[in-house]
């Protein structure tokens, strides 16, 4: 995906005009395939001599020198659009879609483009990459400026045959044979009633009695992001995990892995079924509540191993010829504890609404059906009906809390065990424990995607191989953004050093930021003095770096562009990237 960098400047060479000995020419010259291309705009040779010195200098960058007798009939941002090409050239996506150039390809690239840029429908993108109505030089740039909308289907539905051979090179980039796989799922609300794969379900989001579907995504272990699956919005998250084995397996050919999912998707049946005795198959997941009170009943599993340290690996009959390793966090253990009481508070506030109810003298709560209705509603607003006793009778109504079921849960506050079948060889208590730990870099991918970023939802597609290119296409724009967001990381709020090399008492604990990260936050300023940014503010800045079309006012149709002057912050940030400012 070559970025065609042109050059304009002024040439005088031998005229054959018996008039003029030499003739004066405005040529551009650029690189393309290797080779350098010359071209001529227009022939100038009637120019008066100090016009032509003045356009001279203008092409030179000394705008400030006979720009009276000049108009700029367009300026486009150019410095977001040199960031992102630049990006997707650097790590070979134009050859990652298809090995030879074409026009899906070219308006894939776009597409992917303009996601990060300002994410919109395609019908938007469509606008905003059109050469009438675009607003920054991508399409320019990709020679895509005269798109029309069912070209944007027809790319999504090429993008749709293309995924398997896509995910398998991004697979062989990225992954290699025993290496850390991480797997996690999430919900996306939808628009419409017509696709197949929308449905009611779960919704993770938190919205309610809204269509959904469901989206799976496999990272590395560094959180780049290798491929997605899309299923029915009502399907349960362990029950994609055997689609995902087999695909990793086969597809991409790594037969040894270690596979790392949350305590829902990596379940005891698809432990059992799936992966037990499967050679060089492994797991990282964690035990849910319910499993833990059998460990906690037996004494496999016991408390005060956390009055000396807060990482103790155990055994257990229940599972046989697996790792068992208890954490206990108490930063978590005293949030979990004030949020249950808080929540306790307002569902008791709401049930002493219900007592006044049915003791006020005018109109009083009597009947049991109406008494039970209201506070059913309550107790299920915030899920406290396991710690409270209620008692409902004809125009009486009264609660109490269950000390003892508080008390038992409180005695797992902040507890969490890690199950693994990975040799201790292999990787000891505190590595396992980081292992299951990297599966928070899959919740930021999610959380790139679908909120602060790349905006995948809400979902207007009815096809379904539409509705699976929309979310793919939205996964390659992520990952052009994870090499951008690493390059650009000395700019923004992130934290510069991995996370292994940051100091902390344990791997239990909370990652805590870097010394340099503490000191980004609080003075708001890079050390060499640049303001720390969001990344998308960070692509905003970028934008102000114009491309401007200048043409002379005596001769409209001699056009040339002209970048302006990239301020510090901008060289700075397209330095990280590794891109030279050429217009």
């Amino acid at each position: 995906m070559p970025l065609l960098h042109k050059d304009m400047y002024i040439e005088t060479v031998p005229s054959k005009n018996i008039k003029y000995r030499r003739a004066v020419l405005l040529r551009e010259s650029f690189r393309k395939n290797g080779k350098v291309i010359k071209k001529t705009i227009a022939n100038i040779t009637s120019w008066d001599a100090t016009k032509v010195e003045a356009l001279r200098l203008v092409l030179k960058g000394n705008t400030s020198v006979g720009t009276s007798s000049f108009d700029i009939p367009r300026s486009l941002s150019h410095g977001v659009t040199l960031a992102v090409l630049g990006t997707m050239k650097r790590i070979e996506l134009a050859e990652i879609i298809a090995s030879k150039p074409n026009r899906n390809r070219s308006v894939l690239l776009g597409l992917i483009a303009q996601r990060i840029i300002l994410p919109c429908s395609k019908l938007g993108s469509v606008i905003l990459l059109h050469r009438d109505t675009t607003v920054n030089t991508v399409s320019e740039e990709l020679q895509i400026d005269d798109i029309l909308l069912p070209e944007t289907y027809a790319a999504m539905d090429y993008l749709y045959k293309r995924k398997k051979a896509i995910e398998k090179r991004l697979a062989k980039k990225h992954l290699t044979d025993g290496c850390l796989i991480l797997y996690d799922m999430t919900s996306v609300y939808f628009e419409g009633t017509t696709c197949p794969l929308c449905c009611l379900g779960h919704c993770k989001e938190k919205k309610k009695g809204v269509l959904q579907i469901m989206v799976g995504l496999l990272t590395n272990k560094k959180g780049v992001p290798i491929s997605t699956e899309v299923f029915k919005g009502n399907i349960k998250d362990y029950q994609t995990l055997v689609t995902q084995i087999k695909k990793i397996r086969e597809d991409f050919g790594i037969k040894t892995v270690v596979v790392v999912g949350d305590r829902g998707t990596i379940i005891q049946k698809r432990i059992v079924e799936d992966m037990a005795g499967v050679e060089g198959l492994f797991f990282v997941t964690a035990l849910n509540a319910k499993q833990i009170v059998p460990l906690l009943e037996s004494g496999d599993l016991k408390l005060s191993f956390f009055d000396k340290t807060d990482l103790a690996e155990i055994q257990s009959p229940l599972y046989p010829g697996e790792r068992l390793i208890s954490c206990k966090n108490a930063a978590l253990a005293l949030e979990r504890g004030q949020k249950r009481e808080a929540l306790l508070k307002a569902t008791e506030e709401k049930l002493s609404e219900i007592v006044e109810a049915t003791k006020r003298k005018r109109d009083p709560l009597i009947e049991e059906g109406e008494i039970g209705l209201r506070v059913g509603k309550v107790i299920n607003t915030y899920k406290m009906n396991k710690h409270l006793t209620v008692t409902i009778k004809q125009g009486h109504f009264s609660y109490r809390r269950k000390e003892d079921s508080i008390a038992r849960e409180a005695l797992l506050d902040g507890v969490y065990i890690i199950r693994t079948n990975v040799a201790k060889n292999t990787a000891d208590t505190q590595t396992a424990v980081v292992m299951y730990k990297c599966l928070s870099k899959v919740e930021w991918s999610f959380r790139c995607m679908k909120t602060i970023d790349l905006h995948i939802r809400p979902v207007f597609h009815r096809l379904s191989k539409r509705v699976k290119a929309h979310v793919f296409l939205c996964m390659l724009a992520y990952y052009v953004e994870f090499h951008m967001r690493e390059r650009l990381a000395p700019l923004l709020y992130e934290d510069e050093e991995k996370e292994e090399q940051r100091e902390r008492a344990s791997v239990v604990q909370a990652a805590v930021r870097s010394a340099s990260a503490k000191e980004k936050d609080a003075g708001k300023r890079t050390p060499d003095g640049f303001p720390v940014q969001s990344f998308q503010n960070l692509l905003t800045s970028l934008g102000s770096l114009t491309k401007n079309t200048i043409a002379p006012k005596e001769y409209p149709q001699i056009t040339f562009t002209q970048l302006t002057k990239p301020t510090p912050l901008q060289k700075k940030a397209l330095d990280l990237l590794g891109i030279p400012v050429t217009s």
